[in-house]
């Protein structure tokens, strides 16, 4: 049923009703997404320092292997390179921020001795696998930050469209609706009480 059509008293309960959820629907959403934009913000943030410290340490790391290369061998370095197992360690949970799930990624502690042989091996390729576990290390925070910054982003973006839709076509409606049937009931209340006013008079002047 189209309550803009039926100026009744019920209609404009059901009007000023859904006016006041809405409302409280857009405040609601409105809360949340800017919740969701502190929270992308402070993410992107780390973000930015996290590329900055894998940069750094990608180039110490690599300056390293060229180093191990260069006294051991690029195939010995090779060889032990797929001599390391598969890295299994690696656990993902979620944690809940206004009902969007955003990932933990963490890793199981393993045993810090060298995966390889030290007869003929030396410092230089002990700190490029030390420099290449600590890239791991933030690479795996750094996919959490940005997965967790694309999941707010796209939730932002559709609670924002919510928000718009409430605030710029519901909102706006339903306090037209309830305004046109307030007009109409308050016409017909006047006309009422104007021809109560006639009856009245007419009755007084039948009794003189």
């Amino acid at each position: 049923m189209d309550i803009t059509l039926f100026p009744t008293k019920g209609n404009l309960m059901l009007a000023q009703n859904t006016l006041a959820l809405s409302k409280q629907g857009y405040e609601l959403l409105d809360k949340k997404r800017n919740i969701l934009m502190r929270e992308m913000m402070a993410l992107i943030d780390k973000a930015k320092a996290l590329h900055s410290r894998i940069a750094v340490i990608f180039s110490d790391a690599y300056r390293a292997l060229e180093s191990a290369n260069v006294s051991i061998g690029i195939h010995t370095v090779e060889d032990i390179g797929f001599a390391i197992p598969v890295d299994e360690n690696i656990k993902i949970k979620f944690r809940s921020v206004m009902g969007v799930e955003l990932p933990v990624v963490s890793k199981k502690e393993s045993e810090t001795a060298p995966m390889y042989g030290l007869a003929m091996t030396n410092s230089a390729l002990d700190e490029a696998v030390a420099k290449f576990m600590k890239v791991k290390e933030l690479t795996l925070e750094l996919a959490e930050i940005e997965t967790s910054v694309y999941r707010l982003a796209v939730n932002i973006g559709k609670t924002q469209k919510r928000a718009n839709s409430l605030k710029n076509i519901m909102i706006p409606k339903y306090e037209g609706i309830v305004k046109n049937i307030q007009d109409v009931l308050d016409e017909k209340e006047r006309e009422e009480f104007s021809r109560l006013k006639i009856i009245k008079k007419q009755k007084e002047n039948s009794i003189e």
